[in-house]
């Protein structure tokens, strides 16, 4: 058995579909929590419109925001998976079958930086990146959509040497310069070290990952416990509404390096939008998000 051309673009177009109709069951989980303790009355109304907007769309299968953003893809593929067809062209199909279908119709939101031009299609569209498992004869995919208001406000630095301090007075700084335009209670992706390239990847991987794991790092599980709390106590709240719920998660994922030190920030929607599928050799698609 195999994992197919035609099996990779169904799963991995039904894939951007579901993000952009579902909040993953953690998020929710994590809205919930937050509207029982919060006291600004205008933000609990807030969290209480989007609690609403996340059952509607899953039972009326609607889009929950109009922005869906451009597609991006991360894969992590088995070393003993085994992939006949050309997954990049199996991707790109899919995505191209379902803007011409989807009801409601997605807005052309794939842009050409040189010229400002608008459609579905584009050069390196939809975004993948890709890393190996050892030993595993699977695919894992994750989908997350990036719209304006989470990748604007995306940031790097190159710090030197910098304390532990250092980096979290840079990660709150670039967090309040996003302030309510990243569309919070957002979940806040940090990567630190490596080089700048792998920093934004890890800083990716960092935002993707599920709200139910926790770093088994006690130093890593403190440093965001710490900043969790710093960018709550912001009061920018729920879509800048103010209160005590800027952020559901604060995630940190960092690599060695040189003595120079990449930092980068990104972050996810209070919508966090992500989608996640594994495919297995002989065609067994496991779903969940």
């Amino acid at each position: 058995m195999a994992i197919t051309y035609a099996l990779l673009k169904d799963v991995t177009s039904q894939m951007y579909a579901r993000s952009l109709r579902q909040v993953p069951s953690e998020a929710t989980a994590a809205l919930r929590a937050a509207r029982s303790r919060e006291e600004v009355p205008v933000a609990r109304r807030t969290l209480d419109l989007m609690l609403d907007s996340a059952e509607q769309a899953r039972e009326r299968d609607h889009l929950l925001c109009s922005d869906s953003g451009i597609p991006t893809y991360s894969f992590k593929i088995g070393t003993r998976a085994v992939l006949p067809g050309d997954v990049k062209a199996a991707v790109r199909d899919g995505f191209l079958e379902l803007a011409a279908t989807s009801d409601p119709p997605l807005l052309k939101h794939v842009t050409n930086p040189l010229t400002n031009e608008r459609g579905f299609a584009g050069k390196d569209m939809p975004i993948m990146s890709f890393d190996l498992i050892d030993g595993a004869d699977h695919v894992e995919i994750v989908c997350s959509p990036k719209a304006l208001g989470t990748g604007r406000w995306s940031q790097a630095e190159i710090l030197v040497s910098p304390s532990l301090q250092d980096i979290e007075e840079w990660v709150l700084d670039a967090v309040v310069r996003a302030g309510s335009q990243a569309c919070p209670p957002m979940v806040v992706g940090v990567g630190i070290g490596g080089t700048f390239e792998h920093a934004a990847h890890i800083a990716k991987e960092a935002v993707l990952r599920p709200m139910r794991e926790e770093s088994p790092e006690p130093t890593v599980r403190a440093m965001e416990e710490r900043l969790r709390e710093a960018i709550n106590a912001t009061g920018f709240g729920p879509m800048g509404t103010g209160g005590a719920t800027t952020a559901m998660a604060v995630h940190v994922n960092y690599s060695s390096g040189h003595g120079y030190t990449p930092a980068v920030v990104c972050f996810n929607c209070w919508i966090d939008r992500r989608y996640s599928a594994r495919i297995d050799n002989d065609g067994t698609v496991t779903h969940g998000v």
